[in-house]
């Protein structure tokens, strides 16, 4: 069995996409993969309160009580670890996850870790994506699934979807559509990668 840990940060949406999806689509029976377990570096993520509800283990990392940023990683890597069986390595996917990794990390699950961002990469990485594609007066947004490399929101593209900005879009509003859309693509993505593995 391919084991799938989630990383969250808040709310995890994405996470209960992915979660809902793969009962749905019956992951387990296709592509011999199962969401395993759901780690927030946030003991009052909302994500871990529904993770739990679906019997889930959910387990949190408190960032804050770390010398280092390596230090954190180091343990993280070695909490994820656990859930890698023999034959299958684990698929770790960033669902909101606020932590900008480090190259060792990165590293270590090369080819198998994947994140979603709020914009049409290469367009608008980093933060504040919705204000700054209004700022340029952009006529679409969208989103990005893509394998994590040490460049920040980079990475090959996996899938991606576009929105269309609307006449007195706020950053809010474009926002809200654009999550209904990566609740789409972040499962699809992923059943893909769990197709190709």
């Amino acid at each position: 069995m391919k084991n799938i840990v989630i990383l969250i940060s808040g709310s995890g949406s994405n996470m209960a996409a992915i979660v809902n999806t793969a009962q749905r689509d019956h992951w387990a029976e296709q592509y011999g993969a199962r969401v395993a377990a759901v780690v927030s570096n946030k003991a009052d993520a909302g994500g871990l309160v529904f993770a739990r509800a679906h019997g889930l283990a959910a387990e949190v990392l408190d960032h804050k009580t770390f010398a280092s940023r390596e230090a954190f990683d180091a343990a993280l890597m070695a909490l994820i670890d656990r859930y890698d069986t023999p034959g299958h390595p684990v698929l770790v996917v960033l669902a909101g996850f606020m932590r900008i990794l480090t190259p060792g990390f990165v590293e270590h699950y090369a080819g198998r870790m994947t994140n979603i961002h709020p914009s049409l990469l290469p367009a608008f990485g980093g933060l504040h994506t919705h204000q700054r594609a209004l700022d340029a007066g952009c006529r679409f947004a969208g989103a990005t699934v893509h394998l994590v490399t040490a460049d920040l929101d980079h990475g090959p593209i996996l899938d991606q979807a576009a929105v269309p900005v609307l006449p007195g879009d706020r950053a809010d509003t474009l926002a809200a559509r654009v999550l209904t859309q990566e609740h789409i693509i972040y499962p699809r993505a992923i059943a893909d990668l769990l197709r190709k593995k």
